[in-house]
């Protein structure tokens, strides 16, 4: 054997290995269509927000009274506002916050709720104070709290995102908690203990690669109720500042013409309904294709 071929074949089995997996992609894609339609729509709203200068787009806060309220046409394909604002832009350079907001707010919240989910319901004795704690945030409705919270700070991007995020804690925190408890009666968990392994490794170990599945699913959901809370409270004043181009306040400044133009809320109101819809058929995709009981039946 030569020493061509047998650099060949390395290369010859990465390739099938490539194949082979493009293959099962591709099959995965086959069998759960709204994972494939919610991220394919979630991979076009990213892509327009980060290519939003490209998209024929101009200033979105640059004002002109005397092109104001004007219907879509050609040269403004979706109108312009009581400012003169092309509504387009402001709509285009919108999904940059409400991607920002919904990505951010559910990675803090699930990093932040699986650490306390974990804690609580593998060491016993910090059960019921956490829990107490959580409940009582729980009863008071998420976007209410994130009024409360926002009202306590000045508006900007970074405080909505804080508000919104501390509003899913308790709903994150309570799923792991759940998880946990069914995990660390598991014969495998309780073998670890047996031979005396440390609280740690067991969490490491054993738990978390185990709430990955669920997180997942959950964090999908997060994501899309940040984005429609996100859009309250810009549309009642109490989110991001009223000159940054967000779907909420160009809704919340389109009101008053409702009317006479309604356009000014249609198209961030289908913006903003499109990307809701996306992110939550790639939670109901995920949650089929993780949940091995529901898996067997497709």
């Amino acid at each position: 054997m030569t020493a061509q071929s047998l650099t060949a074949a390395p290369a010859a089995e990465a390739v099938q290995a490539e194949l082979g997996r493009a293959a099962r992609f591709r099959r995965y894609l086959r069998r759960h269509p709204s994972v494939a339609i919610g991220g394919g729509l979630l991979i076009l709203m990213a892509l327009i927000g980060i290519f939003a200068p490209l998209l024929g787009t101009v200033d979105p806060t640059a004002i002109a009274p005397s092109r104001r309220t004007r219907v879509p046409s050609e040269l403004y394909w979706f109108g312009t506002d009581m400012l003169g604002r092309d509504i387009y832009s402001r709509v285009v350079y919108g999904a940059r916050v409400s991607l920002l907001v919904g990505f951010s707010v559910a990675i803090l919240s699930s990093i932040v709720g699986l650490t306390i989910g974990l804690f609580a319901g593998f060491v016993r004795w910090s059960d019921g104070i956490i829990m107490r704690i959580i409940d009582g945030m729980m009863s008071i409705p998420p976007i209410l709290l994130a009024i409360a919270l926002m009202a306590l700070t000045r508006g900007s991007v970074q405080n909505v995102i804080i508000a919104i995020t501390v509003a899913e804690i308790p709903r994150v925190a309570r799923l792991v908690r759940g998880v946990v408890l069914s995990l660390r009666e598991q014969p495998y968990v309780e073998a670890a203990v047996a031979n005396g392994a440390r609280v740690p490794r067991i969490i490491f170990r054993h738990i978390l690669p185990n709430t990955f599945a669920p997180m997942s699913v959950q964090a999908t959901y997060i994501c899309a109720s940040a984005m429609i809370v996100e859009a309250i409270l810009s549309f009642i004043g109490a989110g991001v500042p009223p000159a940054t181009p967000s779907w909420g306040n160009i809704m919340a400044e389109g009101r008053a013409l409702w009317q006479v133009r309604p356009h000014i809320i249609l198209f961030p109101a289908v913006f903003l309904s499109i990307t809701v819809l996306a992110v939550n058929m790639l939670g109901d995709g995920l949650r089929d294709s993780l949940d091995p009981r529901l898996a067997k039946t497709l």
